[in-house]
């Protein structure tokens, strides 16, 4: 081995000469990947093969299909490295099928660390990719150490013009120091979210006012049984731990969240068990949501979240989405962050109007609700009659501008003038009259072409 080299690295047939050596993943990925096979395996035995084989055979089952996927997870390891080459990112991966994804960094949006509860217990770090374009999370890289999961983002940010390669920062692959831990987050702190307040907003949810019915229904189960077996036991509470499992999992990835702002990115911190890093750059900002829960509105709360565009909508796990602005917050703390992502937006002063009164037959109780208008930044959009939601959409990032009718609504001379942007959602102003909906397209149209000119 050369001198210098990482432990680590593996020389590629066939690179280019003066190519950088290919990178191998940390060695304690594949007990990582064994770790988290056993516990989907366990899952997937269910209760009811517990009661079937006994608790022997279920565990003699768990262990040798755990050892066989920690196999299947060295070898997997070994054939898998990583490297820069040029402009872009390729990871290579496969045993009978090699498999190499080259990733342009033009095209790369945001490079994300993420630790879960083992890669923190062990100092380690998965970095995920995200591109324009993509389906899902491109090319995660589970695992690396911290300091080499942070240096190669910052790498890869910067490759990729995102970021400004910081004065004496460490190459991909250095430590950042003795303790293995990212430095803190740069950029200009904007807000940072209590504790107590997330977990009040949890509280304040319909799971959460659901668990006096399930503790009662759990009570009733078990005194109605001459019995109480196990898995009756196991199976009542994995339900009750279904109805909890959404609040419980906004507080765990929640906690401690954290938000600052550098020159054009947004900078998230936040996670209890699974700590994420994220960077959004403020350019691919495609609209911004508020929303007002029922519960939430007796203490003057909101929540805001971001549409960003290179981030799947699609994605199986929506935590892999950056879309968390605030989590829970009040209306100046709202209207403070709304003026950081859209300058000169505030909430109080939109210039929202209701649809016509024959509205009400399509929307009996929340015609009132309903109201759309153009602020000279923003097409603002309001819906909603139980938990308020605001739409605002910048003009540069419309897409497209659609006028759509139904049936009813062409019997009562209405329709609904949809503005499209690249992350999918948009906004919607719905069952405005016909000839309004399309003066409101054409004025869309025309400002968002004016938009993007000027930027």
């Amino acid at each position: 081995m050369e001198p210098g080299v990482p432990p680590g690295t593996v020389w590629s047939a066939g690179a280019p000469e003066g190519a950088e050596p290919r990178q191998r993943l940390h060695p304690l990925s594949p007990a990582l990947h064994g770790a988290k096979s056993l516990v989907v395996v366990i899952a997937g035995l269910s209760w009811s093969t517990l009661s079937r084989v006994g608790f022997g055979w279920f565990a003699l089952m768990a262990v040798v299909l755990a050892l066989g996927a920690t196999v299947l997870a060295v070898v997997s390891w070994y054939y898998t490295g990583y490297h820069v080459v040029g402009r872009e990112l390729r990871v290579h991966e496969g045993l009978l099928w090699r498999r190499t994804r080259a990733i342009p960094l033009e095209r790369l949006q945001a490079v994300e660390v993420v630790r879960p509860l083992l890669a923190q217990l062990t100092g380690l770090a998965e970095l995920r990719l995200e591109v324009v374009g993509g389906g899902k999370t491109e090319a995660p890289l589970a695992y690396l150490s911290v300091a080499e999961a942070t240096a190669l983002r910052q790498r890869l940010l910067a490759l990729a013009g995102r970021i400004a390669v910081e004065p004496g920062a460490p190459p991909a692959g250095v430590a950042a120091g003795p303790a293995g831990t990212p430095a803190p987050p740069p950029g200009r702190p904007l807000h940072a979210v209590a504790n107590n307040d997330l977990l009040v907003s949890q509280l304040l949810t319909p799971q959460a006012f659901m668990i006096p019915f399930g503790v009662a229904f759990v009570v009733a189960q078990f005194l109605s049984e001459d019995s109480w077996s196990f898995v009756a036991v196991a199976s009542t509470l994995t339900a009750m731990a279904g109805v909890l499992l959404q609040p419980v999992r906004r507080v765990l990835d929640d906690w401690n969240f954290r938000l600052a702002r550098d020159e054009g990115t947004l900078r998230i911190r936040n996670g209890l068990l699974e700590t994420r890093a994220q960077t959004v750059p403020l350019d691919r900002v495609q609209a911004v949501g508020v929303t007002w829960p029922l519960l939430w509105r007796v203490k003057g709360w909101l929540r805001l979240r971001l549409e960003v565009a290179g981030y799947s909508a699609g994605e199986a796990d929506e935590r892999n989405r950056p879309d968390r602005l605030l989590p829970v917050g009040d209306v100046a703390t709202g209207e403070a962050i709304v003026t950081e992502v859209l300058p000169g937006v505030r909430l109080a002063a939109l210039p929202l109007s209701p649809p016509p009164t024959r509205a009400r037959w399509l929307n009996p109780l929340s015609r009132g609700v309903l109201g759309a208008g153009l602020d000279d930044r923003v097409f603002a959009v309001r819906s909603g009659l139980l938990t308020r939601q605001l739409a605002l959409v910048p003009y540069a990032r419309i897409q497209s501008v659609r006028v759509v009718q139904g049936p009813a609504q062409r019997r009562l001379r209405l329709a609904t003038v949809h503005a499209d942007t690249a992350g999918g959602a948009g906004a919607a102003a719905r069952d405005r009259d016909v000839a309004e909906a399309w003066a409101l397209a054409a004025e869309l149209t025309a400002r968002s072409r004016a938009a993007r000119r000027a930027g």
